[in-house]
């Protein structure tokens, strides 16, 4: 696999656990546990959307 196909798999990685976790939090009864798990889904699809525009060239890296 090329750099770019491992990048993209990995951000697809990033995507699909950023689902899980949300699908997890609204499964849960737990307010604390629900609020910890879209925070955690929030910053996932966060940044895979960052690396995203990153491998696109519309965004460069903070220095």
């Amino acid at each position: 696999m090329s750099a770019s196909g491992e990048v993209r798999a990995r951000i697809q990685q990033m995507r699909d656990k950023a689902q899980e976790l949300q699908a997890a939090a609204e499964r849960t009864n737990d307010p604390e546990e629900r609020k910890r798990l879209r925070e955690k889904a929030r910053r996932l699809q966060s940044q895979s959307d960052q690396e995203s525009m990153m491998r696109g060239g519309d965004i460069y890296p903070a220095e």
